[in-house]
């Protein structure tokens, strides 16, 4: 609910126009039926033909306010979309993958629930506009005659009902059907990433039943809505000629008895079908529906709490890094070590060990449930975002590379770093070298690591590298630990599965089932059988 109220109100100065359009055509459209029966009874007892040029006029005002509306409303939601994906995107880059949500899921809300959520504005100004031609029409027939207003009344409490219900169930109909759409998206985009492996195992056709498998409930959910939307039809279809016909027979009545004109029974017959028309209502409030369906998958994203960051700056230091007490959920518990500044640490372990855990809250992608990790002695959590960036670099097993040419997702000074990780000989390779677009340069696996360490190499303090040279040769691998000596300066956290990375390293943190089962060098802890079986 926050969230349909704040996007509403984003909608700014669109607003006014569009409540100022709605509310002039509806009011010509209040006026056309009285000002249509005077040019009646102007027919049939003689009289002006003023009301003929007016009616002309009404219609005319009608055709402009829907024009301003159509344009107004349009530039509105085109606005208010780009500002909701523009605050989701960058919403869920501050969140980092501290998030939450399945790629493909995320995708559709940033996709298809902004736009949805868009609407927010729109749809609460046309909600309120809809309620002026029942109160219009009730006004002018009591105008008109007491007795047309209440059998219209009597009608209009029967549509009310009926709104209120197909707003609910809409509500709550929509909101499913965009979560099993949400999950179909996700399970896409997890077979998409896979094609290679998927293809290798011959998968395909149980891969295929797995992403549609939600199909049958999309359906299910698909047909919920058909059916309430078919059901506000036929209640519709009763309720909205039934206040006709009261109005219309009452309507006679007073005609017979010489209250009403000709022209004025036209006029109420007009006003009993606008103010109980239950077509425009339920799209209205269907529009209502889907726009607060779509803020509350878009709300649900925003609802998480982005990465806080102080105003701390580094003194001078070349890294030392602490952890003190650090537990992570039952991820890591009451881990506690000290690498000195300049010096490189290996964290080894078995499989689930947290050993990728503990090097996401080295490089604060992640943050400790309890305890701190200090770098320099200032804890990680009070450093300004660009001193964090700046200091602490960090690379991956299996790099993501962003940007639009491969230089770009190096970062800052390309070619230098390029060439401390030896990534810079393939990369004067290719077509357009660092200029090369990162959709025409194919690159292996062990390319992409060095990459990866390039776009980590310009941290000033710390290094955290989880498995980064895991594909990389061992020749390769030693010359870039050798830059990294070279370079000083920096400490490095290297998480590794291969013992001659531990055994160069000047400290190794042994985890074992998220505790720390013992800090040393590799000779010394080569001595524990355990430790020997870690390598295999």
């Amino acid at each position: 609910m926050e969230a349909f109220g704040e996007i509403a109100r984003k909608a700014g100065a669109w607003l006014p126009l569009i409540g100022v359009s709605a509310l002039l055509g509806t009011l010509g459209a209040l006026a056309l039926p009285m000002v249509l029966g005077r040019a009646v009874d102007a027919i049939v007892y003689g009289g002006s033909p003023m009301w003929f040029w007016l009616a002309a006029g009404l219609i005319v005002l009608g055709i402009a306010a829907d024009l301003v509306d159509a344009f107004a409303g349009t530039a509105c939601v085109a606005g208010t979309t780009a500002w909701v994906r523009n605050r989701l995107v960058g919403h869920v880059l501050s969140a980092g993958p501290r998030h939450g949500f399945a790629t493909g899921d995320l995708v559709s809300r940033v996709s298809g629930n902004a736009a949805e959520a868009a609407n927010a504005g729109p749809a609460l100004v046309t909600v309120w506009t809809s309620v002026l031609p029942p109160v219009g029409s009730l006004v002018l027939l009591v105008y008109l005659d007491i007795w047309l207003a209440v059998a219209f009344l009597a009608g209009v409490g029967l549509v009310a009902v009926v709104l209120r219900l197909f707003t609910v169930r809409t509500a709550a109909v929509v909101t499913a059907y965009l979560t099993v759409q949400g999950r179909i998206a996700a399970r896409l985009s997890e077979s998409l990433a896979g094609l290679r492996t998927i293809a290798a195992a011959g998968t395909v056709n149980r891969e295929e039943r797995r992403v549609l498998a939600p199909l049958p409930e999309l359906h299910e959910q698909g047909m919920r809505s058909w059916r309430v939307l078919s059901g506000a039809a036929a209640q519709g279809a009763v309720v909205g000629p039934l206040v006709l016909v009261a109005v219309l027979g009452t309507g006679g009545w007073a005609l017979a008895q010489g209250r009403l004109t000709p022209g004025e029974l036209f006029a109420a017959g007009q006003y009993a079908m606008l103010g109980a028309g239950l077509g425009g209502l339920t799209s209205v409030f269907g529009r209502l529906a889907r726009s607060r369906a779509g803020a509350t998958r878009v709300g649900a994203v925003l609802a998480v709490p982005a990465v806080s960051h102080g105003d701390a700056t580094l003194p001078w230091g070349q890294g030392r890094l602490a952890f003190c007490a650090v537990s992570v959920d039952s991820l890591l518990t009451d881990v506690t070590f000290t690498v000195p500044g300049g010096s490189s640490a290996a964290v080894v372990g078995r499989s689930g060990a947290g050993k990728s855990v503990l090097a996401e809250v080295a490089a604060r992608l992640r943050d400790a449930s309890s305890g701190s990790v200090l770098l320099d002695g200032v804890p990680l959590s009070s450093l300004s975002h660009e001193e964090l960036h700046a200091a602490v670099g960090v690379a991956f097993e299996r790099p993501r590379l962003v940007g639009a040419t491969v230089g770009a997702a190096i970062g800052t000074r390309p070619e230098e770093a390029a060439r401390a990780t030896y990534a810079h000989e393939f990369v004067s390779r290719l077509p357009s070298g660092y200029d090369t677009p990162l959709s025409s340069a194919p690159m292996s696996g062990g390319e992409l690591q060095r990459l990866g360490l390039a776009r980590a190499w310009g941290a000033t303090r710390l290094l955290v590298l989880d498995d980064a040279t895991s594909s990389v040769d061992m020749v390769t691998e030693l010359r870039i630990s050798r830059a990294m000596i070279e370079a000083g300066g920096r400490t490095r956290l290297v998480v590794t599965h291969r013992m001659s990375t531990a055994a160069r390293a000047d400290l190794v943190v042994w985890l074992d089932a998220g505790r720390v089962r013992a800090v040393g060098t590799h000779e010394e802890l080569w001595a524990d059988r355990d430790y020997r079986e870690v390598f295999g």
